[in-house]
């Protein structure tokens, strides 16, 4: 295991500073994002297109770029990790969904719950620019007009 900073906020790896992943996320949902992270490093490697924007949204999504995950999150950076976990989450699931709800455990840490509204903004976003699907018993709905749970798959832009 790589050594961390006193602060528990950084690791050291070969005597440079990275900054560490965020350790409120359940180790569910922050074992799915590495895996989409190693996937979508390996797909760098086969010099697949978008790859290092799924490295990208992967890292934004366990707190290892943006905004420090042990600060305040500001309404912008929680919506740009929101959006992150949102398709990292959704490409780790390719044959399945997820769960708005799913997001906010993932990067909300113990509030999660008061941040469901948020997530449901975000994806509203998402959908909108036909990177995700909201679906509600198996049927495309908008998620603004959306009552009860919903389910989030990825879309034909993402």
């Amino acid at each position: 295991m790589a050594e961390h900073t006193p602060d528990g906020h950084h690791i050291i790896v070969d005597g440079r500073r990275w900054r560490a992943t965020d350790p409120s996320i359940p180790d569910t949902f922050r074992q799915e994002l590495v895996d989409e992270l190693m996937a979508a490093r390996r797909a760098v490697k086969a010099d697949e297109p978008d790859a290092r924007r799924r490295v990208h949204h992967a890292k934004t999504a366990l707190g290892e770029r943006g905004e420090p995950w042990w600060e305040e999150p500001t309404d912008a950076a929680f919506a740009e990790r929101a959006a992150a976990a949102t398709r990292a989450l959704v490409r780790k699931r390719s044959t399945s969904s997820i769960c708005p709800s799913d997001v906010a455990r993932a990067i909300g840490g113990a509030s999660w719950r008061t941040r469901m509204d948020d997530v449901r903004r975000v994806a509203a976003e998402l959908a909108g620019r036909d990177e995700i699907v909201v679906t509600q018993k198996g049927e495309a709905v908008r998620i603004e007009e959306a009552r009860g749970p919903v389910r989030i798959i990825r879309g034909p832009a993402l």
